[in-house]
């Protein structure tokens, strides 16, 4: 992984259709492991939507990839879990299909993620719903905790999308 981009990338998404990182070149990415039935669910969703809606236009995408590696709570199939997100929860951001975040299994996207210097959580995500905030880049320019409010980190993402 060590000199590879997160744009070198191709990964699947919800529906089973190979999707290319790169065609996110020059966005800034909030990459969040998602979950249908986690504490977390609602207010995560209901925020990201709130984010997506304001600044997708400015440059923003939310990357959701399901994860079921925390208390189980992503135990549908890709179909359903695009139930939930899109008809229950509205999201209009991109899901992408079930992955692993830990263990020999990692996701690439993960293992890209993960290998920054983040001394205060270690190499493994948490639970559902920890964040990471990509630049124009390509460069992980923050992680945050699942329990972080997306609302919460709206001035980083102003920041690398250079609104005031």
């Amino acid at each position: 992984m060590a000199g590879q981009s997160i744009y070198d990338l191709t990964v699947k998404d919800a529906k089973g259709n190979d999707v290319s990182l790169s065609s996110y070149k020059g966005k800034v990415l909030l990459i969040v492991n998602v979950a249908s039935e986690c504490v977390f669910t609602g207010p995560n969703y209901t925020e990201l939507n709130q984010l997506y809606a304001k600044y997708k236009d400015q440059g923003l995408e939310i990357l959701a990839f399901p994860c079921n590696q925390f208390g189980g709570q992503e135990p549908g199939s890709n179909e359903h879990i695009l139930e939930v997100a899109c008809t229950r929860f509205k999201a209009e951001f991109p899901i992408f299909g079930k992955i692993d975040v830990n263990g020999e299994n990692t996701s690439p996207v993960y293992k890209i993620l993960k290998a920054g210097n983040w001394t205060m959580f270690e190499d493994n995500i948490q639970w559902n719903f920890g964040k990471f905030l990509v630049d124009r880049n390509g460069k992980v320019y923050d992680r945050y905790y699942p329990s972080t409010s997306p609302l919460s980190i709206e001035h980083d993402i102003k920041k690398l999308l250079g609104i005031k």
